[in-house]
C-alpha cells in the first residue's frame, strides 16, 4: 500500500472542506481507496490528509495530477512540507 502525505494550513478549515469534498482533483477516479484529515489539537486551521492507493506509481500519478490541476492554490492551502510526499508502508502493528 502507498499513500500521500499532505500537511498544510487554511484560513478556515470549514469553508476549505466543502472544496475537498468537491474532489477537484479526482481522487477517486485515479485509484485512491481512502482517505483521512487530521486537524492540529492546538490549531484547527492546520490539518494533514493521507491519501490511500494500491500502489506507488497511483500515488505519484495522483500526486502529479494533483499539482498540475491547481487543486490546492484554489483551495487556499499553504503547505508547510514543501510538495506532497508518497510514502509506502514499511511496518505495521495493531494493538
Amino acid at each position: 500500500m502507498a499513500m500521500m502525505l499532505i500537511h498544510f494550513e487554511v484560513d478556515d478549515y470549514d469553508a476549505w472542506k466543502p472544496v475537498f469534498d468537491e474532489d477537484p482533483a479526482g481522487r477517486a477516479e485515479a485509484g485512491a481507496t481512502s482517505y483521512r484529515i487530521s486537524r492540529a489539537v492546538d490549531n484547527p486551521n492546520e490539518a494533514f490528509i493521507r491519501v490511500d492507493f494500491p500502489s506507488v506509481e497511483q500515488a505519484k500519478a495522483f500526486r502529479e495530477k494533483l499539482l498540475a490541476s491547481g487543486a490546492l492554490e484554489r483551495g487556499g492551502m499553504r503547505l508547510k512540507s514543501g510538495t506532497p510526499t508518497v510514502a509506502e508502508v514499511d511496518d505495521e502493528h495493531t494493538y
